[in-house]
């Protein structure tokens, strides 16, 4: 069984995208989703530097544009489970059939805009919370009023919230734990993005979505959506909740997932896959960052993908039982 992972923002480098503007029509897609995202993703993937897009406004239609065009070279319907980390998740929706392509390039956009407008309010941050005892680590970010924003496997959580709280989180770390600020421009994932989420959901009711037709996981709580309506309200409530990528991974395993699929800008969620699901039924991981990663894609696709649609879909009994078991 194969499963194909769309990443989120941090994962992006300049100029990831110059290669594969060399592909036929690549350039002229990424124009028209332009116009979508109101912002110019030919610039964004090429010439612009780290600063520009770190930018939460940029970076979002940047990321769900660019896994979306390198999907568009692979034989995608062998896929059976898609999954996205943060602004992620859009992309994946697509890959599952439930959005058009340039319904989540539309939403990334708004998404990615009002998440920056939400940041601009209050002077807010995100840490990397790196080892220790689970249950010490989230009570310490707890104790010092702020949130985990991100739970992305053993010995990673990101806090997230007021900057002296994460201050003082750094100053008095539990025990064998690092604290690593990271570069952003805000408590994603947090109460913080409120105006963020309510703005999301005004234009995601005018979306008219599919129901999924292969697994799509979400990072809600790492279950299956089953219709095109539970996708798009936990698509709005997400930009306000915890990141449960812990809980996407421990899906994969449950499912039997044999092979993974990276799509650009490629890296980090294979790493956490890597690291998470080790030992002997670790699955077979692919990252795919230029087009000359297109054949070992391919490759990977016909060894492990599916061409029996009665097994890409999970029931909402499989989802019960993985809550009990989780």
């Amino acid at each position: 069984m194969l499963a194909v992972l769309c990443p989120g923002q941090g994962s992006q480098k300049p100029g990831f995208l110059t290669p594969w503007l060399d592909l036929p029509d690549a350039e002229s897609r990424l124009r028209s989703w332009s116009e979508l995202a109101g912002v110019d993703l030919v610039h964004l993937g090429t010439t612009a530097d780290a600063d520009e897009i770190r930018d939460t406004a940029r970076t979002q239609p940047l990321l769900v544009a660019a896994a979306l065009l390198a999907a568009e070279h692979l034989p995608m319907r062998q896929v059976a489970v898609t999954a996205g980390h943060s602004v992620g998740e859009l992309g994946a929706a697509a890959l599952a059939g439930a959005l058009p392509a340039e319904a989540a390039i539309t939403l990334a956009g708004v998404r990615g805009r009002e998440m920056a407008a939400a940041c601009a309010l209050e002077p807010t941050g995100m840490a990397a919370v790196l080892g220790g005892d689970p249950d010490e680590v989230l009570a310490a970010i707890s104790a010092h009023g702020l949130h985990p924003a991100n739970r992305n496997g053993k010995g990673q959580v990101v806090a997230a919230g007021a900057l002296d709280g994460l201050e003082k989180l750094a100053a008095e770390p539990p025990q064998r734990v690092r604290v690593v600020r990271l570069q952003v421009a805000g408590a994603f994932h947090t109460p913080y993005m409120a105006p963020a989420e309510t703005a999301l959901a005004a234009v995601a009711a005018g979306t008219t979505p599919n129901d999924p037709d292969r697994i799509l996981l979400s990072n809600l709580d790492g279950m299956a959506v089953d219709t095109g309506r539970e996708l798009l309200d936990r698509l709005v409530r997400q930009v306000t909740a915890p990141v449960r990528w812990d809980l996407c991974m421990a899906t994969l395993a449950r499912l039997g997932v044999t092979g993974v699929l990276e799509l650009p800008p490629a890296g980090t969620l294979a790493g956490l896959v890597k690291r998470e699901l080790a030992g002997a039924n670790a699955p077979e991981i692919v990252t795919v960052k230029t087009p000359d990663d297109l054949p070992a894609a391919r490759d990977l696709i016909a060894r492990h993908g599916t061409v029996d649609e009665t097994s890409t879909h999970m029931s909402r009994d499989d989802n019960h039982a993985g809550e009990a078991s989780s």
